[in-house]
C-alpha cells in the first residue's frame, strides 16, 4: 500500500488556502492513498479553520512563526511519522498546478529518482520582473555548480520526495529549505531530477522574496554555508589560493627589485608578501580541520539516519517504498 501526503506550510493564508486545497487530487495513479497535511506556522487568522472545512487530514501546530525552512521540516517529519512512502510539497497560494502532481511523483513511482523538483516556466510567468527571471536562472545556475546536480528551478518549493530521501535531509538554513535541500542532495548522492510544470495566477505577492538584495544576499549567504558544511576543503583550498598567490607574486616582485638594487630593502612589500602567504597557509589549514569535522557529520547523519529508519519502521511496519511500474495506468502514462 503506497501512501502519499501532500504537505503545505501556511502563515496566515485564509484567503488562497481554500482554493489550493481545492484544486488537490484525493485519487492519484500508482497511488493507494493521499492524505493532506498543514503547518500552521503561527497564523493568526482563519488558516486552520479553513483547512479543517476542506477536510485537511493532518495538522501541525506552530504557536509562533517560526519560518518557512522550519515549517517544511516538521511537516516532512509529521508526514513521515504517519507512514507517508511519498511527500509532496506545495504553497498555500496556489501557485502550482495541483494537476501536474502526477507528473511530479511519476519519477519516484518508476524508482527512476528519490527527488523531484517542479521547474516553472520561469520566462513565460508574467508577474515576474525581468530582474527577478535574470536572478531565479543566475541563482539556479549557482546551486547546480554547487550541488553538482542538473535542476534548472533551485528556488521552485513544488517537490516530490521519496521517504527514503526525505530522512536524509536536515535544513539548517532558518530562511528558506529549497537550495539547502538541492545541494544536500547532490552531495549526499540522492538522485534528484526535474519535470516541467505549470503554474496558476498569482494571487498574492510573495513572502519569502520581500525584496530582491535581500533574496539575493540571503541565498548567497545559504550557499555558501552548505558548501563550506560538504566541500570544506574545496571551499577554504580556492579561499586561501587567492592571497597565498598574490603573497608568492610580491615575493617574486621584491626578489626581482632586489637583484636589480640591493642597497633598497623594500620591508613593506616583504611583509605584505608574507602576511598574504600566511594567510592563504592558514586557510589551508582551516579547510583541513573542517574537512576533518565534516567526516564526524557524516558519521553522526549515518547515525541520526538509522535511528530515524528504526523508530518510524515501528511506528509504521507496513509502510515501505512505492516500486517501480506500480501499475497498468502509471504503464500506461508513459
Amino acid at each position: 500500500m503506497t501512501k502519499l501526503i501532500i504537505q503545505i506550510p501556511c502563515y496566515n493564508e485564509e484567503a488562497t488556502l481554500g482554493l489550493t486545497l481545492s484544486e488537490l487530487p484525493r485519487y492519484l495513479p500508482g497511488i493507494d492513498q493521499v492524505e493532506w497535511l498543514i503547518i500552521n506556522d503561527g497564523s493568526v487568522d482563519r488558516t486552520v479553520e479553513v483547512a479543517r472545512a476542506c477536510g485537511i487530514d493532518h495538522v501541525v501546530h506552530f504557536p509562533h512563526n517560526q519560518g518557512l525552512a522550519k515549517a517544511f521540516m516538521a511537516g516532512i517529519e509529521a508526514s513521515l511519522k504517519a507512514g507517508a512512502d511519498i511527500i509532496v510539497n506545495t504553497d498555500a497560494d496556489n501557485q502550482y498546478s495541483a494537476a501536474d502532481i502526477p507528473r511530479l511523483i511519476e519519477p519516484i513511482l518508476w524508482g527512476e529518482a528519490e527527488v523531484v523538483v517542479g521547474a516553472r516556466p520561469i520566462r513565460n510567468i508574467k508577474h515576474f520582473s525581468p530582474s527577478k527571471k535574470f536572478l531565479q536562472h543566475l541563482g539556479s545556475w549557482i546551486v547546480r555548480l554547487a550541488s553538482n546536480t542538473d535542476i534548472p528551478d533551485a528556488p521552485s518549493g513544488f517537490r516530490a520526495f521519496s521517504r527514503d530521501a526525505a530522512m536524509q535531509f536536515n535544513v539548517f538554513n532558518e530562511y528558506t529549505y529549497t537550495l539547502e535541500t538541492i545541494i544536500q542532495a547532490g552531495q549526499k548522492g540522492i538522485a534528484i531530477t526535474s519535470v516541467p510544470i505549470q503554474t496558476n495566477a498569482d494571487l498574492r505577492p510573495s513572502r519569502l522574496v520581500k525584496s530582491i538584495p535581500a533574496y539575493i544576499q540571503r541565498s548567497i549567504f545559504t550557499i555558501l554555508r552548505i558548501f563550506m558544511a560538504y566541500r570544506p576543503l574545496r571551499f577554504f583550498a580556492v579561499l586561501g589560493s587567492a592571497p597565498f598567490l598574490l603573497g608568492c607574486l610580491l615575493c617574486l616582485r621584491w626578489l626581482i627589485l632586489f637583484f636589480e638594487d640591493p642597497t633598497r630593502s623594500r620591508a613593506p612589500s616583504l611583509i605584505l608578501a608574507a602576511i598574504l602567504i600566511l594567510v592563504g597557509f592558514q586557510l589551508w589549514m582551516f579547510g583541513l580541520v573542517a574537512d576533518l569535522m565534516a567526516v564526524n557529520r557524516k558519521i553522526l547523519e549515518d547515525v541520526q539516519l538509522r535511528l530515524r529508519r528504526a523508530e518510524l519502521k515501528s511506528q509504521n511496519p507496513q509502510s515501505q517504498q512505492p516500486q517501480p511500474q506500480q501499475s497498468a495506468a502509471m504503464k500506461a502514462r508513459r
